[in-house]
């Protein structure tokens, strides 16, 4: 996760923080500078536009809105179409909770040049359908369907996520991996699918034309191959071309996010300090769109080791649980190609 200097001591704030935890500065993320700053009495002025704090603080939102938006609410809050309703507290703090990570993806998503069109704006542009299975009594099943993304509240909850997770026979289950994950679809499907890198996609994940229904019936009935880890990066990326892709980029998310922290943070290795052999010392960087997908690999596999054998320390599980054989490479490097090729565009 992003973190910043607090614009009046410098020292650390974190990318939710609401207050400096060193100088106690009110503090709010203005998007377009993707910064922290002071908001003295509330409200700040950057660049001749008054800003004020989103109508969500009180349910840890620190992000700021533009007096003239017509609304009260942040960028990433104007995105939730469906919400639990006002008189369920239980589930509503859940949403605060999901919240916090629908902002880090939009930041992300935004840092990279990536198109966010709200289905405000357009049929078929991105909304978020956040609600609880726990409270409403109703099933909600993730998923994606024409730009909307569905999330269940309830996986907020620790112990109902890690029941899945350990049932499921995954590596990795968070609310932030389902966001990534959910807006993989969305990216292919206005990105890639009746676009010039659909057949180059196809030749990589395979025809996503395939029945859907039928995969789903086929993999919960049989499961992974076994042999899938010599080409997928996990077991649900072999159920149908679709989830490979989205497997992928919610990957490609976790990997530069995660670089991009330890490069904010002045993480460097130095190969002649390293107690082991290292041909050069490894600096990740904020940003790898002008790098090849080699580069952000080769810097990914060095750290993403330190950061498994930093949580070992800890007596936990991997930070990053996973291997990636030369095929999902090629998958990644394509991921690479569109947010690159989509950020160009976009600019």
């Amino acid at each position: 996760m992003r973190a910043f200097a607090c614009p009046a001591c410098g020292r650390l704030a974190p990318f939710e923080s609401q207050s400096c935890p060193s100088c106690s500065t009110l503090l709010g993320l203005h998007l377009p500078s993707r910064n922290l700053v002071a908001i003295p009495n509330d409200e700040v002025v950057v660049d001749g536009v008054r800003w004020h704090r989103c109508v969500n603080w009180s349910w840890q939102c620190n992000w700021l809105v533009a007096e003239d938006s017509g609304s009260g609410q942040c960028a990433a809050g104007r995105l939730i179409r469906r919400r639990p309703e006002s008189d369920d507290t239980i589930a509503l703090e859940k949403l605060a909770d999901a919240s916090a990570s629908l902002r880090q993806l939009l930041f992300q998503l935004l840092d990279l040049g990536l198109p966010v069109d709200s289905y405000r704006q357009r049929d078929g542009g991105l909304a978020f359908d956040l609600l609880s299975s726990r409270t409403s009594g109703q099933q909600v099943t993730i998923g994606h369907a024409n730009g909307v993304i569905t999330i269940d509240l309830a996986e907020s909850l620790d112990a109902h996520r890690e029941a899945l997770r350990v049932r499921l026979r995954e590596p990795y289950r968070t609310m932030l991996g389902h966001l990534r994950h959910e807006v993989g679809h969305y990216y292919e499907n206005i990105l890639v699918e009746n676009g010039p890198l659909i057949d180059d996609c196809r030749v990589l994940f395979g025809d996503e034309r395939a029945s859907y229904s039928d995969a789903i019936a086929r993999h919960y009935k049989f499961g992974a191959p076994e042999d899938w880890q010599q080409s997928f990066i996990s077991e649900y990326a072999t159920m149908h071309p679709w989830e490979d892709f989205a497997e992928c980029f919610a990957h490609y998310l976790h990997i530069t996010d995660t670089l991009a922290t330890a490069a904010e943070s002045g993480v460097m290795l130095r190969a002649d300090l390293a107690a082991w052999a290292m041909r050069d010392d490894v600096a990740p960087r904020t940003s790898y769109h002008d790098a090849d997908l080699d580069d952000i690999l080769e810097d990914w596999q060095i750290l993403s080791g330190v950061f498994n054998r930093v949580n070992r320390s800890m007596g936990k599980g991997d930070l990053y649980p996973f291997t990636i054989p030369q095929p999902v490479h090629e998958k990644l490097r394509f991921v690479h190609r569109v947010v690159t090729t989509a950020a160009r565009t976009d600019g």
